[in-house]
């Protein structure tokens, strides 16, 4: 975490031992607290302070969108991403069984070019009339490519039909502006910011109604019952504030150069793409990433195999086999994130560790370096 999201963190799980929603002093001055965190937030992401909905991370603000509008809608058609995070794709899929297609629904998935984007024609080509949400990210939270959603909202709020933003890797790196995206829902986690890990957002257009999904005593407006992670609030806010992504793209683009000079077959995936300032996906060809990632793993390097949230599977990157990579080059894959923490050094080094390893496996393998 971020010095200044812990001291946040801190200060207020301290300070502050009332419930925001009782009515005494101590109540009071927790919900002045999270009421700041709120403002704040919404300041930084250009959004309406009311509109803010505080949850556990991205998985439950995507949840609470994609499950509450669906919820309430007649039968059609969903049209998503092939590219998407399992916290949209696996609640997705609930509506693609067989007893959801006999009754009328269909889920659409929009693959991406060769370079980790979708385009937003070939969204708007799937969309008509019986569409009953749209959902895209802002940013793949793998290769880092940035996704044309501003275009792809525009057309939705012409036709009325209910969007999600899945914001979660942008958020920090990249300029969002929620007002000007016009988008029904942008979901967000604290955690990618040097924020608290279980924090998040899901930010509600006014006018939206979600129905909620866990009742109980009526927090955040009706919409998100329990009682609100108040330090975990705080932090957010703090993180958001003096998060500086300024200096990793530089970073990142000098590890994925002396990459290329020490591991001339390596290959960058979304390498072409407008990307997020700390993504990097790449594979190093005949090697597993799984393996390669171990012996990573033991030169001290924390780096993964696809998305950090399914990195436990082995099976290859659902983003790459949608991107058309062979299932071989996609298995080899490995992603790394640079933060404001890294040093030009870091890269330099961790390319010296593929290095290593790469010759250590063939060596191993009785292959030629």
């Amino acid at each position: 975490m971020q010095a200044a999201a812990v001291e946040a963190y801190v200060e207020a799980a301290r300070s502050l031992p009332g419930n925001p929603s009782s009515l005494h002093w101590a109540g009071r001055d927790a919900r002045r607290v999270l009421e700041n965190a709120r403002e704040s937030i919404a300041a930084a992401i250009h959004a309406e302070p009311g509109s803010i909905v505080f949850t556990s991370g991205g998985t439950e603000a995507d949840n609470m969108a994609v499950q509450g509008v669906l919820r309430q809608t007649p039968p059609g058609n969903i049209v998503t991403t092939a590219i998407e995070h399992p916290a949209v794709l696996q609640p997705l899929a609930r509506w693609d069984d067989d007893a959801h297609r006999a009754a009328g629904w269909s889920l659409r998935r929009v693959r991406p070019e060769d370079d980790g984007c979708v385009r937003a024609a070939a969204m708007i080509a799937q969309i008509d009339d019986e569409t009953r949400l749209v959902c895209m990210m802002l940013a793949n939270n793998e290769t880092g490519a940035v996704q044309p959603v501003r275009q792809v909202a525009e057309y939705c709020r012409q036709r009325g039909i209910p969007m999600l933003i899945d914001a979660v890797q942008g958020l920090g790196k990249m300029a969002l502006d929620v007002d000007a995206l016009g988008a029904d829902f942008v979901a967000l986690s604290a955690h990618k910011i040097g924020g608290p890990r279980g924090v998040g957002a899901l930010v509600i257009r006014r006018g939206i109604k979600l129905p909620e999904l866990a009742p109980g005593g009526g927090q955040e407006r009706k919409r998100r019952s329990g009682t609100e992670n108040v330090p975990g609030i705080a932090a957010f806010a703090a993180a958001l504030e003096h998060v500086d992504f300024s200096a990793t793209a530089a970073m990142r683009d000098s590890f994925e150069e002396t990459l290329l000079q020490q591991i001339p077959d390596a290959r960058i995936f979304a390498w072409d793409a407008v990307r997020v300032a700390n993504t990097s996906m790449f594979s190093v060809p005949g090697l597993d990433g799984e393996t390669l990632l171990m012996q990573l793993d033991l030169a001290g390097f924390a780096v993964a195999s696809g998305s950090a949230c399914s990195s436990g599977k082995r099976d290859p990157s659902h983003v790459l086999m949608s991107m058309g990579i062979k299932r071989e080059l996609a298995r080899s894959a490995i992603r790394v994130s640079f933060g404001p923490g890294n040093r030009y050094e870091d890269g330099t080094a961790l390319v010296a560790a593929l290095v290593q390893a790469r010759r250590r496996l063939q060596a191993m393998a009785g292959m030629a370096a």
